[in-house]
């Protein structure tokens, strides 16, 4: 099997890239409509056989930052106007804003915007999911009981800090949707379980410690 992580896709006006250090395979991208992606093909991604726009609202949609494009125009892609953070059923922590996160590589362009992290403590590439949620068995509906202290504004930079061995620390404007699409938390700062343990998910309750989880 190939090592190579990191794809590229050319196109006469946009380029896309592939990364499959942050792929935890969603599939917004092969169910889309139309001919961009199309498994089994050689090569999968063709970006001229859609246009501009078409190819930048799909790589959008992908939540972890897998998917990035270069528009040849020079417009990159920008934030969304509200940060949020969704807490998947039985996956991990959807994150999409304008986000800065503390020791990411400085390749992996998609961290961006879009990112999936990790909640279930078992992934081996810490903070993001790898998708090991699913061998371990990990459970939670992604229901949130807390409500938070409210925004006065929406958009601007999302800090999110891994804690060595405990929580992530998120620190800006966020709301945060139960798995079912419900704004349930809407505030400026919170500490969210990564080891799998907490009893009040997706925020930490100090379970890290009773169970000894390790970050590295």
């Amino acid at each position: 099997m190939s090592e190579k992580q990191v794809f590229d896709f050319p196109g006469a006006e946009i380029d896309v890239r592939w990364d499959g250090r942050l792929c935890i395979h969603i599939g917004e991208c092969g169910g889309a409509a139309g001919e961009l992606f199309v498994a089994g093909r050689d090569p999968w991604c063709v970006p001229d056989t859609a246009t501009k726009a078409e190819v930048r609202e799909i790589c959008e949609r992908c939540p972890s930052g897998a998917l990035t494009y270069t528009d040849k125009d020079g417009r990159p892609e920008s934030a969304p106007g509200e940060n949020t953070l969704t807490v998947s059923y039985n996956g991990p922590l959807f994150l999409h804003g304008e986000l800065a996160i503390e020791g990411a590589p400085e390749d992996m362009p998609g961290l961006g915007f879009r990112v999936a992290l990790c909640r279930c403590g078992q992934s081996k590439n810490k903070p993001f999911c790898d998708n090991s949620h699913a061998a371990a068995g990990f459970e939670d509906s992604g229901a949130v009981g807390e409500r938070g202290d409210g925004l006065s504004a929406r958009g601007g930079p999302i800090k999110v800090k891994p804690i060595a061995d405990g929580p992530l620390m998120l620190e800006g404007n966020l709301s945060i949707r139960a798995s079912s699409g419900r704004v349930a938390w809407e505030g400026g700062k919170t500490w969210l379980c990564r080891c799998g343990e907490s009893k009040n998910k997706p925020f930490c309750d100090g379970s890290h410690k009773a169970a000894g989880f390790k970050s590295d």
